[in-house]
């Protein structure tokens, strides 16, 4: 009879079972030499950057410098936006009164306003409603108040980034970005 030679497993076992919890204490020992970093003070830290910006978003935020002196010394506003509301059915154009005698001319009942947008090929108005009247402030002007109007934008064909020009009497206002 010839003897076999019987390979047990029990010492390649523990050789493995040695190896790994000499790997797993060589971690443990490192992950505890190892200098944590400390937090720095509030002043000390670099400033956070905002998320950019949406170009149309960017231009809306931004009239001229030009442009704003124009409208605050001829027509005694600023604050000059226009909104495309929620549903998309209307937008929104307002403005802040600086002084009420120049201003006077963007809240006569006489004058119709309407927003061209040359892009989409639309005029719109204000809409009259029937118990309401008009969607617009008419009344004297005040100074540091902020006054608005809204235009009907069934179809919504005036999108979010056009830009659009709002005329009130002779008031004319060109390239306003929807925002």
């Amino acid at each position: 009879m010839t003897q076999r030679f019987m390979i047990r497993p029990w010492p390649r076992l523990a050789k493995l079972a040695s190896s790994v919890f000499f790997l797993a204490a060589v971690n443990l020992l490192s992950a505890q030499e190892a200098p944590k970093p400390t937090p720095a003070p509030a002043q000390a830290r670099a400033p956070v950057k905002a998320a950019p910006e949406s170009t149309h978003t960017a231009l809306a935020k931004h009239l001229p410098m030009q442009a704003q002196r124009y409208y605050e010394g001829v027509w005694g506003i600023d604050s000059l936006t226009v909104k495309y509301t929620e549903s998309g059915e209307m937008i929104r154009f307002s403005y802040r009164v600086l002084d009420a005698g120049k201003a006077a001319a963007l809240n006569d009942k006489q004058a119709e306003p309407s927003l061209i947008d040359p892009q989409a090929g639309v005029k719109l108005v204000v809409p009259q409603m029937e118990k309401i009247g008009q969607l617009r402030q008419s009344g004297t002007p005040v100074a540091g108040k902020q006054y608005w109007m809204a235009f009907s934008n069934s179809g919504r064909r005036v999108r979010p980034g056009h830009r659009v020009d709002v005329q009130i009497g002779s008031f004319h206002a060109e390239g306003l970005v929807v925002e």
